[in-house]
């Protein structure tokens, strides 16, 4: 930035002194030109009076010279007194005036610009050359040296004001790069420090701040799936390991057949949890098949004729009502719901499919005591349960709504706990058309 800023100035600076050197080279071209105009005619009004010297004076930088009618040299200034004309020049008769630019006049060295004015005499005319020095493109060296130190001293200083700017506008960026480098995954509850400056950089630090407090949000729910992931794995292990344990000290008195069942179904159980572990691991991971179109009317009745529930489930079908998706996991999403819902209806669980302002949506509804509005959102946190499901399922592993919840948000929609009159209402709405997320949009 400061050496755009200083390159900018130079630039400026340098089209502002050709300007100013044109400017003044031309105002003085033109003056010297009025005094060569000037002397010329002075000298023509003292050859009137016949009262000019051999060896005239004239101001610096003009040369001076009188010829009579046979152009021989009778005045001039001293460098021109002893020399051939200054030009060939003769002004028309017509006209008494005429000027040309020679490099050199006779007799002189470099370019000068050269009046000559025809003087009317009895016995013949006279010429008069009045030579001024062609003004350079610098002008003079002074007035060149100093444009040169003023741009350079401009130069330098809008590079200082940027370098300044920049370096104050920087430093809150600075100290953002600072705190975040001290961020890790043990010592995330830094927070960048906020400008009070409403500008980029504040929302920077804004944004910075919200992303951290996401962090530490995910942190924490990885901190608390890792707890409750170990303490419900370690549970049927454990209670496998004692039950193996007390066979095998008093092996005859021990029914082997009771205590590989009871194995068994911790071993059950390990598998479910892990399983569960997979998908949702999966999930976040943005794993998927190939998006197809999905019939949800058409998922639902072949999942409830595939399989036999315990309740009484009451279908309400639109027909037509189609999404693209992963067919296996809105089926996994479907059964999840349904055990949910069999496990804590009394005698009934409603399935309705329908669309809703070009949003597909499933709802699963029992009647059983529902749940209460302040449990809502944790009966989706992962290994939650509530106490009347642990009541009515000891064997759950607390996973089959957060993975329902999930396979909903992959697929662009929401699962949601609405209110009902009776019973737990899941609605799940996936728009029309999107199919699964990829990558890092699937996961949570």
């Amino acid at each position: 930035m400061t050496v755009i800023a200083g390159a900018v100035a130079a630039v400026i600076c340098a089209v502002l002194t050709v300007g100013i050197l044109a400017g003044v080279r031309g105002h003085v071209a033109d003056h010297r030109r009025e005094q060569a105009t000037t002397a010329a005619l002075r000298l023509a009004y003292q050859i009137r009076g016949g009262n000019v010297p051999a060896e005239l004076d004239a101001r610096r930088h003009l040369v001076l010279q009188v010829l009579d009618e046979r152009r021989a040299v009778v005045a001039a200034t001293p460098e021109a007194l002893h020399g051939p004309p200054l030009a060939s020049i003769v002004p028309e008769v017509s006209s008494v005036y005429a000027s040309k630019t020679l490099c050199p006049p006779a007799g002189l060295h470099g370019c000068m610009s050269v009046v000559a004015f025809r003087v009317y005499e009895p016995g013949g005319d006279w010429t008069v050359y009045a030579a001024a020095d062609r003004t350079p493109w610098y002008v003079s060296a002074s007035l060149f040296t100093f444009l040169v130190c003023v741009s350079l001293l401009a130069t330098l200083l809008a590079g200082l004001w940027a370098w300044r700017t920049v370096d104050h506008a920087l430093a809150p960026v600075d100290a953002i790069r600072a705190e975040l480098t001290e961020i890790t995954a043990r010592r995330s509850g830094h927070r960048v420090p906020v400008p009070e400056n409403r500008d980029e950089v504040r929302l920077l630090a804004e944004a910075a701040n919200a992303t951290l407090d996401r962090l530490d949000a995910a942190l924490e729910r990885q901190r608390s799936f890792t707890s409750d992931a170990s303490h419900d794995l370690r549970s049927p292990i454990a209670a496998a390991r004692a039950q193996l344990e007390e066979a095998l000290m008093y092996p005859d008195e021990v029914d082997w057949p009771r205590t590989g069942r009871t194995v068994l179904q911790s071993l059950d159980r390990l598998q479910a949890i892990v399983t569960d572990l997979l998908e949702l691991a999966r999930l976040d991971a943005g794993k998927w098949a190939e998006a197809e179109p999905v019939d949800l009317g058409a998922l639902v009745t072949i999942e409830l004729a595939r399989t036999e529930r315990s309740k009484r489930v009451v279908t309400h079908l639109q027909e037509g009502v189609t999404v693209n998706g992963d067919r296996l996991r809105l089926v996994r999403l479907l059964t999840n719901l349904l055990d949910n819902a069999e496990r804590h209806a009394e005698e009934r669980v409603d399935i309705s499919v329908r669309r809703e302002d070009g949003v597909a949506v499933l709802e699963v509804l029992d009647d059983g005591v529902g749940i209460a509005p302040a449990d809502r959102e944790i009966v989706f946190q992962r290994f939650a349960r509530l106490r009347d499901g642990r009541a009515k399922d000891a064997n759950g592993t607390g996973l089959g709504l957060p993975i329902a919840h999930e396979i909903a948000r992959s697929h662009g929609g929401e699962l949601t706990i609405e209110d009902s009159a009776r019973g737990a209402r899941f609605v799940m709405r996936i728009p029309y058309g999107p199919g699964p997320r990829r990558g890092d949009d699937g996961g949570s």
